[in-house]
């Protein structure tokens, strides 16, 4: 008698070895195209490892799909009505990227605070001859304030971490937020009052349709003059025209973005030559132990959704 067959995954391509091992002899894995194609009806599973659009007229291309399994915790490259109307569950890695996603969100602000790049290519250049206490200020962080705008999961490790450079807390939500522990000082703000009394201002908030372009001309323009603008969210939060404009006016001090519109931006962009700008490819949760935990969970929700059980995190 032989083996029943795999069920049949689609996923994007490439996946890291370490997905890659999970799935291994499990499934029978599908190229992305193949579903683009019609070419894929008989697939069970959907595996979204980087971002390529997932809408209603994919998944109908995909009529026996079980399961949306994303590697991430933002799924907005995945239209969840489409997915909902489908009955299908998305799956998403929630809890697990917090803490080294605001790691980088503190990296990056440190960074611009203290004009850590372009110290590193001074110093590994040929016009550092001698020590001079005068060059490449930088702004304090310790003691300043920051404005985390969406206080979620990821923005409450920021603001514990803010805590401990003894930073007062400012943040902003659709409500206040009354779950807060104690020891974590925060005070809820309007986003106007954010931006105005700021010296940090941290963008968290997932990338919705009441976020695209959240910080424009007009929100910048509120801004102190000596702010540093850290977008560890989607790139689409900021207006990049916008943002382009007041870095090369210097109406801000700084931006530190591990996050574009688009991504990656053209090699000739604007922004790319801006030197008050520190910039990462999104690296928010990349390292080693946070995308070996988002690999499991995904992998885990994966083998739930095509058991037809609950899975562990839902995103829709």
């Amino acid at each position: 008698m032989s083996p029943a067959p795999l069920p049949a995954v689609v996923a994007d391509d490439p996946l890291p070895e370490l997905v890659l091992g999970m799935l291994r002899n499990r499934v029978d894995c599908l190229p992305w195209q193949a579903a683009v194609d019609g070419e894929a009806e008989h697939a069970v599973g959907l595996y979204v490892y980087g971002h390529p659009p997932v809408d209603g007229e994919l998944l109908d291309r995909l009529p026996n799909l079980r399961v949306i399994s994303n590697h991430g915790v933002g799924v907005d490259h995945i239209v969840l009505a489409d997915a909902t109307a489908r009955r299908l569950p998305v799956g998403n890695t929630p809890g697990v990227l917090d803490g080294a996603t605001a790691d980088m969100g503190f990296a990056l602000l440190l960074a611009a605070a203290r004009k850590l790049i372009v110290g590193d290519h001074f110093a590994r250049g040929p016009d550092f001859g001698s020590y001079d206490p005068g060059y490449l200020l930088g702004r304090e962080v310790h003691g300043q304030t920051i404005g985390i705008v969406g206080l979620g999961r990821i923005g409450l490790e920021v603001a514990r971490r803010a805590h401990g450079f003894n930073i007062s807390v400012l943040y902003h939500n659709r409500r206040p937020r009354t779950d807060l522990p104690e020891s974590l000082q925060a005070e809820y703000v309007s986003l106007e009052q954010l931006l105005r009394r700021s010296d940090f201002v941290v963008l968290t908030v997932p990338l919705t349709a009441e976020t695209t372009r959240l910080i424009g001309r007009d929100q910048i323009e509120l801004m102190k003059p000596s702010a540093i603008l850290v977008n560890i969210a989607r790139g689409p939060v900021v207006d990049t025209d916008a943002l382009t404009a007041a870095l090369r006016r210097q109406q801000i001090y700084a931006a530190a973005l591990d996050v574009t519109d688009p991504e990656p931006l053209p090699r000739d962009h604007p922004l790319l030559s801006c030197e008050n700008l520190v910039i990462a490819p999104h690296l928010g949760s990349a390292t080693e132990q946070t995308r070996r935990a988002m690999a499991e969970l995904s992998v885990e929700n994966l083998w739930l959704g095509l058991a037809g059980k609950p899975l562990r995190c839902q995103a829709n």
